[in-house]
């Protein structure tokens, strides 16, 4: 097989011809010569497509969260007891975060107390054992609570406290609760505190306060007495961040002195 070539009276090899086609195509010529001549100007003029009618954009998917929070009120409203509001919440399907968690958290303590700890979720301990504060955050609880005479195990309700999340699922990653998340929940939680009844309410931090006063930023809320779910409510800042900032115990301790003088001063 002849590998040369011969262009106007050059002989190339193979080699040859081949590298000058890739100079040429590194230089841009990616389109051969034809064996006559094309008259570009004399072509059809190509008729530009007619540009799309804009359509506007199809609305979100509705998830109906409406739907699901009527739903969650009507299962809190119709649960006359804590046995039946737990069963009522455990078996309600409306909230994502139920798929991925292991277990549910509903409660801890004695429900006659006079006071109510409200946290924000489950974490990674809680949700393995099915019950609110139970990791190095719920020790740090019951150390503050015990200062002031109170304790989750306490048979007298004088001695006692409950405790309770605004969520009973644990967020993946400990993240904070959706709005969408606390909307659902707080039916559920509404009918918990009315069903406690309890006489102050100790608001645990930022999810909390969002929850019931409907405001964050707790190191500004924190030591300030509110209204919560028609009840006196004190914001403190949460364990965790007392275990990431120890200085803070400081002001936590003031903290609990108010609650416990609030205390003494209803039973007076």
């Amino acid at each position: 097989m002849n590998d040369q070539a011969t262009y106007r009276g050059i002989t190339l090899d193979g080699d040859s011809a081949l590298a000058l086609l890739d100079w040429q195509l590194e230089m841009g010529c990616d389109v051969p010569m034809l064996d006559a001549p094309v008259d570009r100007f004399d072509l059809p003029t190509r008729v530009a497509p007619e540009a799309p009618v804009p359509q506007a954009p199809p609305p979100p998917a509705d998830d109906d969260l409406a739907g699901r929070v009527a739903l969650a009120q009507a299962l809190a409203d119709g649960a006359g007891t804590l046995a039946a509001l737990a069963e009522a919440q455990q078996g309600f399907d409306g909230i994502e975060l139920k798929k991925g968690a292991r277990n549910f958290c509903f409660a801890d303590g004695n429900p006659k107390a006079r006071v109510l700890i409200l946290g924000e979720a489950p974490g990674d301990e809680e949700d393995r054992q099915g019950r609110p504060f139970v990791g190095r955050a719920g020790q740090m609880l019951d150390r503050m609570f015990a200062a002031i005479g109170l304790s989750r195990d306490g048979v007298d309700a004088e001695r006692a406290f409950y405790v309770t999340n605004v969520l009973t699922w644990r967020p993946p990653g400990n993240r904070d609760p959706e709005p969408d998340e606390i909307a659902v929940s707080l039916p559920f939680l509404r009918r918990h505190v009315d069903l406690v009844a309890p006489d102050l309410i100790v608001l645990m931090g930022n999810i909390a306060c969002q929850a019931a006063i409907e405001k964050r930023g707790i190191l500004r809320l924190r030591g300030q007495w509110v209204q919560a779910f028609g009840r006196p409510a004190l914001p403190m800042t949460h364990p965790s961040y007392l275990l990431r900032n120890p200085a803070a115990k400081r002001e936590a301790w003031a903290d609990l002195l108010s609650l416990q003088a609030r205390l003494e001063s209803l039973s007076v």
